[in-house]
């Protein structure tokens, strides 16, 4: 009797799904503590780890279901579907965000990182800033693809890092 192949696509679905679940809640968590404006460095790694954990569980979940084998393939469909997946929905949270529960959003944004771009650049006009701010604005929308690209990425690196750890191949007779 043939034992049912496990799909990937399942296993990516699912813990896509966590993974952007957990994701809208630490950015829920961030916004009740009026922390989503800033992109600091604790933030991202913050992120970069649940990301990692998450995929980790995905990738070991489909291992154990089939049969404790494991190519380095698999792992990366597993890890980057999961990863695009959770980033379509983490992105989805941030523009009902930003459009909806905070319209003004990027304005605060801006005003809280102007302080800090005069001092790095005293020679800036207010002029120039303005002007900075606007181009900025036009072109708000590239963080939805550039996103889901950067997540497809750190799936594939996470995944490959995962499946050449977690690796098995079934014997071959």
């Amino acid at each position: 009797m043939e034992e049912k192949q496990p799909k990937t696509g399942k296993f990516a679905l699912n813990y896509g799904l966590l993974l952007g679940l957990v994701s809208v809640v630490f950015g829920v968590m961030l916004y009740t503590q009026k922390m989503h404006y800033e992109m600091n460095a604790s933030i991202i790694v913050v992120s970069i780890l649940i990301m990692a954990g998450v995929l980790f569980f995905a990738v070991n979940a489909f291992k154990k279901a089939n049969g404790g084998f494991l190519t380095i393939s698999e792992a990366l469909k597993v890890a980057v579907g999961a990863a695009v997946v959770g980033a379509v929905i983490s992105l989805a949270y941030q523009y009902i965000l930003t459009n909806f529960i905070e319209p003004d959003f990027f304005d605060k944004a801006m005003e809280i990182a102007k302080p800090k771009a005069f001092e790095q650049n005293p020679n800036m006009t207010e002029e120039q800033w303005d002007q900075a701010v606007e181009m900025q604005k036009g072109f708000a929308w590239i963080q939805y693809p550039v996103g889901l690209i950067m997540n497809s990425i750190f799936g594939l690196v996470i995944g490959l890092i995962v499946g050449l750890i977690l690796k098995k191949s079934k014997p071959s007779y």
